[in-house]
């Protein structure tokens, strides 16, 4: 039963190997372990506050580009806007051109109907004074061939201007 009952020499031997044992893992591991232990914290506590500036990274992106989509859809609708402004000027623009053009036609065409309507005038006045020119050598002749209605004819004439002065 020697096995299960230790003898005191044992105890004590096994004792002193464990304090020095004990002794030289303080020494020489157990600041190994710490300074591993300690370092692997760091690096999660690292790996931690990268990911956290990595999600803040991330955060500020999503926010600034929606802050751009808003921007890029304000402008969108801007030039929309400005674009059926501009066509919209554009239109009234042709609209009053066509109008001008179409007045300057018209006051064209009328100059040149009152024209051509004075040069009408003008050769029917022509004609007719012919015509009455010729109606009156005609009478005239036809009354001048006797001395005495030529004599009358001139007596009435003086009388006209006579009257008129």
């Amino acid at each position: 039963m020697e096995l299960f009952t230790p003898d005191f020499g044992l105890v004590f031997w096994m004792f002193v190997a464990f304090a020095v044992l004990f002794f030289i893992l303080w020494k020489c591991a157990w600041p190994m372990i710490l300074k591993t232990v300690d370092s692997r914290a760091d690096l999660i506590d690292k790996g931690v506050e990268y990911a956290q500036r990595a999600k803040e990274q991330l955060d500020n992106a999503r926010a600034e580009a929606k802050s751009i989509i808003d921007e890029a859809r304000r402008q969108q609708g801007e030039m929309i806007r400005e674009s059926e402004k501009l066509k919209t000027q554009m239109v009234e623009q042709a609209r009053s051109a066509a109008k001008a053009e179409a007045q300057k036609e018209m006051d064209s065409a009328k100059m040149q109907i009152a024209q051509q309507r004075k040069e009408a005038e003008h050769q029917f006045r022509n004609l007719v004074s012919e015509l009455a020119l010729q109606i009156a050598s005609k009478v005239v002749e036809d009354q001048m061939k006797d001395s005495s209605a030529q004599t009358k004819l001139v007596n009435q004439l003086l009388d006209k201007i006579e009257s008129k002065n």
